[in-house]
């Protein structure tokens, strides 16, 4: 035994050797863009490269009529959205995924959920009976176009009852009891949808720290996990408010947040086919003078170059776009829209050679 061991102690050094040498070709001949992804999850927003975004919400849309704000009249706007017309204008610009506002800061909802009307007690309910959400996904669906959702994480600032009954504390709080309600309510919508959501980007991220980075639920985990609780392969992002550098906050997110006002100042450092620190780089910003609303605040040209920027480095391209009572886009916005379709779908990818490269992509 003694020679044995001996001589195998002898070869020791060079069997490490060999290991190491393996181990450095694994790394090499390996893809790095695969390597640091949080999941595959976003693989497919990486190929759609561009989607629109709408922001149906009662006190915004309902302002222009000088409707009051109403459950009746809510539910009078909800019954109006035309699901087959703006599934049909999302086609005609190609858009390959499409973002809608459930509600945010009236209360407003444009989807049923038994979960919020028991734990808020509000009557008559401030949720829409018509639950858009699932009339939209098979007329988008039959388009091949995904549906996302947008929701707030905080509870809607609007609505002093639906506060309290939260137990909502606006600032940098634990929140506990608050996102343990906000992620029962979030569940029931997750688990009726099903796959026939694609993804959620959650608002107002604005004190992970204090909230989301706990060890124990409530976390960041918890929370991504009850947005995926009807289909495990949705993608989530959470908002952190407007920044012009891309940036992750965790790795139970797959995508950036990406929300800018001003895309002049956008800007990502470069990586592997638009990923950066795990999750696929993501822009969103809007055509209206403000976001959900107004007149288009640049040129074709302008937004098409902002778009052009982000596809250059492998960037997924949102656009708010203001919507009319019924759901549908003024010829002034589907013309733009259609524009940056063709603008992202010819732009190639540029490809960084290693993964600290230092390049920024900027717009002008």
């Amino acid at each position: 035994m003694r020679p044995h061991l001996h001589s195998n102690l002898r070869r020791a050094p060079w069997r490490l050797l060999g290991a190491v040498i393996l181990m450095a070709l694994m790394f090499l001949s390996a893809d790095p863009a695969q390597a640091q992804r949080n999941s595959d999850r976003a693989d497919w927003m990486r190929e759609a490269r561009f989607g629109v975004m709408t922001h149906f919400l009662h006190d915004w849309i309902m302002q222009r009529s000088r409707d009051r704000m109403t459950p009746e009249n809510w539910n009078t706007l909800v019954d109006g959205f035309n699901v087959e017309a703006v599934a049909n204008q999302l086609q005609s610009v190609g858009a390959a995924y499409y973002l809608i506002s459930i509600g945010q800061n009236s209360g407003y909802y444009l989807s049923p959920n038994a979960t919020y009307d028991r734990i808020t007690g509000i009557r008559p309910s401030h949720l829409s009976h018509r639950d858009l959400v699932a009339d939209l996904a098979p007329a988008l669906a039959k388009r091949g176009i995904r549906l996302m959702v947008y929701l707030p994480a905080g509870a809607p600032s609007g609505d002093a009852a639906a506060r309290a009954a939260l137990k909502w504390q606006p600032g940098p709080y634990r929140n506990a009891e608050f996102q343990r309600n906000w992620e029962s309510i979030i569940r029931e919508w997750s688990l009726r949808w099903g796959d026939k959501v694609s993804g959620w980007w959650f608002d107002g991220v604005y004190w992970p720290n204090n909230m989301y980075r706990s060890v124990a639920p409530p976390n960041f985990r918890s929370f991504a996990g009850a947005a995926r609780a009807g289909n495990p392969r949705a993608v989530v992002a959470f908002n952190p408010g407007q920044v012009n550098r891309t940036i992750s906050l965790t790795p139970y997110e797959d995508y950036i947040a990406g929300e800018i006002e001003d895309p002049t100042l956008w800007s990502a450092r470069r990586n592997f086919e638009g990923v950066i620190d795990g999750a696929q780089i993501h822009f969103l910003s809007h055509l209206g003078a403000q976001w959900g609303q107004g007149a288009a605040r640049f040129t074709t040209e302008q937004a098409v170059d902002f778009s052009r920027k982000v596809a250059q480095i492998g960037g997924v391209v949102t656009w708010d776009t203001p919507a009319g009572r019924d759901g549908t886009f003024a010829p002034e916005f589907l013309a733009q829209l259609k524009a940056i379709r063709e603008a992202i779908r010819t732009t190639p990818v540029q490809r960084d050679t290693l993964p600290d490269a230092h390049d920024t992509a900027t717009t002008p």
